[in-house]
């Protein structure tokens, strides 16, 4: 599923129009964006938890060359999926 379908299932699902569920999902990505970047965890319960984890420095290769590249340290978003959504999946 990509962003325009699931526009269409949650006007669908909440009886709005798309342009208003576009709205609303852009909102809610927005928000959980600025919360990541300034640290913190957003826990939607029953859905899952995202939050900001850490990779260390580390030594590459550069595979064309073979040469050793350094790859710096870097933060990256993360989702951990909560029980109820663990269990709509299996």
């Amino acid at each position: 599923m990509n962003k325009s379908e699931l526009i269409d299932q949650v006007a669908k699902s909440a009886d709005i129009s798309k342009a208003a569920a576009g709205r609303a999902l852009d909102a809610a990505m927005g928000a959980v964006k600025a919360s990541l970047k300034k640290g913190q965890m957003v826990t939607l319960v029953g859905f899952g938890t995202f939050y900001v984890g850490k990779r260390a420095a580390r030594v590459g290769r550069n595979p064309r060359t073979g040469a050793a590249i350094k790859i710096k340290a870097a933060k990256t978003p993360k989702f951990r999926a909560g029980k109820a959504l663990k269990d709509a999946v299996n």
